[in-house]
C-alpha cells in the first residue's frame, strides 16, 4: 500500500473554501458561496454553488465573476441575490453591486446601479424590495450627487487622506473619506423589475444617522416581518470611536421617519433581529460600563413598552451574531465558544436555558428554513464542512468539495490536553489550562520529536478544534513538530473571569501557562528538550517577543514572530487605540511605568534568541513599524534575526504566493536553528525561501481576528 502524503502549503491553497449556506424558504436547497485559489494566477476567486438537502450532487450557479459572495434567497424563492463586481453590458463594476440570479440558472444580472457601491443587505419579505449598506457623502442629496461626489474623488490628483475623526482606519484601509454608512431601499418593482430601473432611496439621508465604521454588515440591520420598519444599530455619541456603545433605533421604510427604541449610555447594543410576531428585538449586549471586556449577552426589547432586558445573564458565554430566531417565538438560535471549540446553540426563553444543538469543532455559520438547519462547521480534522440537520435523521453531508483533494493525505493525530496553569493559590494549583497537541503524521512516541509552540492572537480568542488556513497545524505537524497551541489566561470560551484576568497585567500570566505546558511536555519521552521552538501572529507576536525578553537565550532555539506588537506606545498608531488605557491600565502620558512593566520594547536588554520577524505594511490593527522596531532591536543588539516585509499583505497573508513564501520562510528558519536538521532546513514540500533550502508547509497558529481591542 503507497503511503499516504503529508500536507503542504501548496495542497493547502488548492483546497476550496466555503462560506456561511443560505437556505431556499422550503429548505430544500442550499445556496453557498465557494472560494478557490490559484497559485499560478496569485488570486482567489468565489462563485456560487446549489446544495440539495435532499441528496444529490452540488451544482455550480455562477461562473463569470471573480468575487461572488453573500448569497441570500428572496422570501419566494424565485431569485438569489449576491454582491459581486462584474462587468455586464459593456461596463465593469468599480464598486460591488446587487446581482439578481434564478436558482434553476442563466445569467445574473445587476440589481440596481449604485455608484458608492452595496457592502451588506436583506430581504424584504414581499420579495420585491431589499435594504443595503452603502457609504455616501452625508450632505450629498440623491443618487445622482453621490455619483457626481464619487467621479470628482476619483479624478482628483491629490493622494492625501484628509480628516477630523477619530476613527479613520480599520484593519487594513482607510475608511472613505467623509463618507459614512447608511441603509439605502431598492425596489426591484415586479418579477424583480426585468424591462426597468430600480428605484434606490437612501434611508438615512439628511438625518445624521450612520451605522457603525467597523465592517458594517448584514448583523448590523434587520427588517421587520410586516416590511414596514427596519431596525439597526448606531452609535449616538458625536464623536464616533471604535469602542463607540451602540443603541438600537428603527425606520420607517416608507416615510424614512427613525426613532431610537433602546439606549442606554452604560451599554453596547448590536446584532438586533425581529421575533417571527415583530413584536420583540432579539440583539446583543455588553455592559461596557462595567468593564471592556465584558461578553455580549442576549438581550430581548418589547417594542410595546420599550423595556429591555438581558436574558442570558447567568450563562457565562458570549453569544455570537447571527441571531435567528425559531419559527415558535420560544426561542434563540446563535454561536457560542465553549473550551477550545465553537457550538451551535438554541437559547430557550421561557426558561432561560442555552443547550447546543450542534456540536463543534467549530460551527461557524447556519441557516434555517422550514424546519430544515444547515452548518458550516471545520475541525482540526478538515476544513469547512456542511451538513443537513433533520429531527428524522443523523446530519448528512450534502457536499465533497474536499474530499478527493484530501483523501491521498494522511493528517497528524490531535488530542486535548489540561494542565495547571497560572494563578496557583497557596498550597494548591494553579487554574486548569487547555493545551491542543497536533502530532505528526505516523507519530511514533518512541522517537523523539521537536515542540513547537503555536501561540495564539487576541489575546481574547480561543483557537482550538478549528481549521486555520494561516497557521495550519496541520501543515506545521506535517513538518515533523509536535504542535502545541496553549489556551491561556484571557482566551475566550472559558468563562469572563478567566478572559479579564490578564487585564492589566498583560504577558504574565499568559508566560506562565506556555511554560507550564513547556515543562509537562517535557516529561514526555517523545519531546527533545533541545529542540523547543515559539512561534506566533498578532498578540502571539507579543508574546514571542515577550518570552524573549524574559527567558534565558537557551529556552528557545528560535522564535517566530508574525506581526507582533512589541511597543504599546508605538502601538498607539493603530486603528484601536481607543483601548489601550482600558487593556493596559493607563494612558502612556499618565504612567509610563505601568506601560513599560507590560511592553517587550522596555525587556530588550535580555532579548538573545534568534527571532524571525514578519509583518505585512498594510496592517493597521499591529502597524508594521512595530516589526521592523523589534527586528531593528534585534540586530542593533547582534541576536541573530530575519526580516520578511510585505508590502501588499495586512495583518494575514492573503496572496498564494505571499502564504508560499511565508510558509517557506517559517520552515526554513526553524529548521536553521534546528540540531538535528542544520542548515538543510524542513522536510521538503513547496518553494521556501531563507538560507534553509526548500521547505513546505501551512499554517494554523495565531493570527487574531479583528474585534474589540483584539490582536
Amino acid at each position: 500500500m503507497p503511503r499516504k502524503k503529508t500536507l503542504t502549503v501548496d495542497d493547502l491553497w488548492k483546497i476550496e473554501r466555503l462560506g456561511a449556506p443560505s437556505l431556499a424558504p422550503d429548505g430544500a436547497q442550499a445556496v453557498v458561496s465557494v472560494t478557490s485559489a490559484s497559485m499560478e494566477e496569485n488570486k482567489t476567486s468565489s462563485s456560487l454553488w446549489l446544495l440539495s438537502t435532499l441528496g444529490g450532487k452540488a451544482r455550480r450557479l455562477t461562473a463569470c465573476g471573480d468575487k461572488d459572495g453573500a448569497p441570500r434567497w428572496s422570501p419566494d424563492g424565485r431569485a438569489i441575490a449576491f454582491t459581486a463586481r462584474r462587468e455586464q453590458e459593456g461596463r465593469k463594476d468599480d464598486e460591488a453591486q446587487l446581482y439578481l440570479i434564478a436558482p434553476d440558472g442563466g445569467e445574473a444580472r445587476r440589481a440596481a446601479e449604485v455608484a458608492t457601491g452595496v457592502e451588506a443587505f436583506r430581504w424584504c419579505p414581499d420579495g420585491r424590495r431589499l435594504v443595503f449598506v452603502s457609504w455616501v457623502w452625508p450632505d450629498a442629496r440623491g443618487a445622482k450627487a453621490q455619483a457626481r461626489r464619487l467621479a470628482e474623488f476619483k479624478k482628483r490628483k491629490e493622494t492625501a487622506y484628509v480628516t477630523s475623526e477619530a476613527q479613520y482606519r480599520h484593519w487594513d484601509r482607510n475608511l472613505p473619506m467623509e463618507r459614512v454608512a447608511h441603509l439605502h431601499l431598492v425596489d426591484l418593482g415586479v418579477h424583480g423589475g426585468a424591462g426597468r430601473p430600480a428605484k434606490v432611496r437612501d434611508l438615512f439621508e439628511g438625518s445624521g444617522y450612520e451605522l457603525a465604521r467597523a465592517d458594517p454588515d448584514a448583523n448590523h440591520f434587520d427588517v421587520a416581518p410586516d416590511g414596514r420598519r427596519a431596525v439597526f444599530a448606531f452609535d449616538p455619541a458625536p464623536e464616533k470611536r471604535g469602542d463607540g456603545r451602540c443603541a438600537l433605533a428603527e425606520v420607517e421604510l416608507a416615510s424614512g421617519r427613525i426613532r431610537v427604541v433602546a439606549r442606554d449610555a452604560d451599554w453596547d447594543f448590536g446584532a438586533p433581529r425581529y421575533s417571527p410576531d415583530g413584536e420583540r428585538i432579539a440583539f446583543t449586549a455588553s455592559h461596557q460600563a462595567r468593564k471592556h471586556t465584558m461578553p455580549a449577552q442576549l438581550a430581548l426589547l418589547e417594542r410595546a413598552s420599550g423595556r429591555w432586558e438581558v436574558v442570558s445573564a447567568e450563562w457565562d458565554h458570549e453569544v455570537h451574531p447571527p441571531l435567528h430566531w425559531e419559527d415558535d417565538g420560544q426561542a434563540l438560535l446563535f454561536l457560542a465558544e465553549q473550551r477550545g471549540r465553537s457550538h451551535l446553540w438554541r437559547f430557550e426563553l421561557p426558561d432561560r436555558r442555552a443547550e447546543i444543538v450542534v456540536r463543534g469543532g467549530w460551527v461557524g455559520g447556519f441557516d434555517k428554513a422550514a424546519g430544515t438547519l444547515v452548518t458550516l462547521a471545520d475541525s482540526a480534522l478538515h476544513p469547512g464542512r456542511i451538513h443537513v440537520h433533520l429531527a428524522s435523521r443523523e446530519p448528512q453531508r450534502i457536499e465533497r468539495f474536499n474530499d478527493a483533494l484530501l483523501a491521498p493525505f494522511e493528517l497528524g493525530r490531535v488530542e486535548e490536553m489540561w494542565i495547571q496553569g497560572a494563578r496557583a493559590q497557596p498550597g494548591g494549583a494553579g487554574d486548569p489550562v487547555q493545551v491542543w497537541l497536533t502530532f505528526p503524521p505516523g507519530f511514533d512516541p518512541k522517537k523523539k520529536y521537536p515542540l513547537l509552540h503555536n501561540i495564539h492572537g487576541g489575546p481574547h480568542t480561543g483557537p482550538g478544534d478549528n481549521w486555520h488556513y494561516r497557521w495550519n497545524t496541520q501543515v506545521f505537524a506535517a513538518q515533523g513538530y509536535v504542535v502545541a497551541g496553549v489556551n491561556y489566561h484571557g482566551s475566550s470560551g472559558f468563562g469572563h473571569a478567566f478572559l479579564d484576568s490578564i487585564t492589566h497585567r498583560w504577558g504574565e500570566l499568559e508566560l506562565q501557562d506556555i511554560e507550564a505546558a513547556t515543562e509537562i511536555l517535557l516529561k514526555k519521552p517523545y519531546i527533545d528538550r533541545r529542540r523547543l521552538f515559539a512561534a506566533g501572529g498578532s498578540y502571539g507576536g507579543f508574546m514571542v517577543a515577550w518570552m524573549n525578553g524574559h527567558l534565558p537565550a537557551d529556552r528557545y532555539r528560535a522564535y517566530i514572530c508574525h506581526a507582533g506588537c512589541f511597543d504599546w506606545v508605538g502601538m498607539f498608531a493603530d486603528d484601536a487605540w481607543y483601548w489601550h488605557a482600558k487593556e493596559l491600565g493607563a494612558w502612556f502620558w499618565d504612567d509610563m511605568a505601568r506601560l513599560h512593566a507590560q511592553s517587550p520594547h522596555a525587556h530588550a536588554a535580555g532579548m538573545a534568541t534568534p527571532t524571525l520577524v514578519m509583518h505585512g505594511a498594510l496592517d493597521y490593527r499591529v502597524p508594521d513599524a512595530q516589526g521592523l522596531a523589534y527586528y531593528n532591536t534585534l540586530k542593533a543588539r547582534g541576536v541573530d534575526a530575519r526580516l520578511v516585509w510585505f508590502p501588499d499583505e495586512n495583518h494575514w497573508v492573503l496572496k498564494p504566493r505571499n502564504s508560499r513564501l511565508w510558509y517557506g520562510e517559517f520552515f526554513a528558519w526553524l529548521g536553521r536553528h534546528d540540531p538535528a536538521r542544520g542548515k538543510g532546513g524542513g522536510k521538503g514540500g513547496g518553494k521556501g525561501g531563507g538560507k534553509g533550502g526548500k521547505v513546505g508547509g501551512s499554517v494554523k497558529a495565531g493570527a487574531a481576528a479583528p474585534g474589540r481591542g483584539r490582536r
